[in-house]
């Protein structure tokens, strides 16, 4: 194998870790950590890993230390980094579903709107999404760097913070409110420019693009497969919420068709009653573990 048949791409380190792995299994990619290293192994020899932070992950990508890396877009648009979004992956640390970078203040603070918080001091560890979203509102501030702990800094060390949220839990646990939406970000696989424009490596990018899109949009999802009359098969259709139109195949019996079909897993425990007593039989619901249109 030629030296430039390898990808080598980043796996975030620290909060998405876990969640990275778990997806990339998911999709066909064992990926091993170790304790006392920075280059995970995964089951395919054309990858090679590196850990890194998320919020290095674009400088290390433009730079082409690494061709391919998995960040937020938020740490792209904070780091400014000229690189290629192979495709969006929305999923974070705890849910799939995307961040928010908000603005948030005491509940009990004077501060109402963005506007008041000219001279005031803000802590944040995304410095430029703050001063770019500042400078939007016409709003002069100090902006500082916070190494951590953000939530617990207003009313003594800040005035304000802009912090990343999943859900608000935290945020409200240490009475913060919120006042704006600085940023909505989600996952993205990242490439430079030399590797999206590189055919090998293009290619190889998109083939793993497609698998871990495959298995984000098969979560929650189930199929179903029965046998059905042909006189009920109107019935059974219209109860059917697919996903597609679904597959009609003929059996040996002339008067009976099987029917298959993907819907949203949480239907199927109301669905299933309602098929069977609209003359379905031979019901049998199976997971979904991808989904390629």
């Amino acid at each position: 194998m030629s030296d430039t048949n390898i990808l080598k791409l980043g796996i975030p380190a620290g909060s998405l870790q876990d969640a990275t792995a778990e997806l990339f299994r998911q999709a066909g990619y064992n990926i091993h950590f170790s304790s006392r290293s920075y280059y995970p192994s995964i089951d395919d020899p054309e990858i090679e890993c590196l850990l890194i932070r998320a919020q290095e992950m674009a400088r290390y990508v433009e730079q082409g230390v690494l061709d391919a890396g998995i960040t937020g877009h938020d740490w792209v648009v904070e780091t400014q980094a000229d690189v290629v979004e192979i495709c969006e992956l929305v999923f974070s640390k705890v849910s799939r579903r995307k961040v928010r970078w908000v603005l948030a203040v005491p509940e009990d603070s004077s501060i109402q709107s963005v506007a008041d918080l000219a001279g005031k001091r803000i802590a944040t560890e995304a410095v430029g999404l703050t001063r770019t979203f500042l400078a939007e509102h016409g709003v002069e501030a100090i902006v500082e760097f916070s190494w951590g702990a953000t939530e617990v800094k207003p009313p003594q060390l800040a005035d304000a913070i802009v912090e990343v949220t999943e859900t608000g839990s935290s945020l409200r646990a240490n009475n913060l409110r919120i006042l704006d939406t600085v940023l909505e970000s989600s996952t993205r696989l990242i490439a430079n420019s030399d590797a999206a424009t590189d055919t090998w490596k293009r290619n190889k990018l998109d083939n793993i693009a497609l698998m871990l899109q495959s298995c984000l949009d098969a979560e929650g999802k189930a199929g179903l497969m029965m046998n059905v009359r042909r006189a009920d098969l109107p019935t059974i259709l219209d109860q059917l919420p697919a996903l597609q139109q679904p597959t009609i195949s003929s059996l040996s019996d002339p008067d009976w068709v099987a029917v298959n079909t993907i819907l949203d897993g949480p239907t199927v425990r109301t669905l299933i009653p309602l098929l069977k007593a609209s003359g379905a039989r031979g019901i049998v619901e199976y997971p979904i573990n991808k989904i390629i249109d």
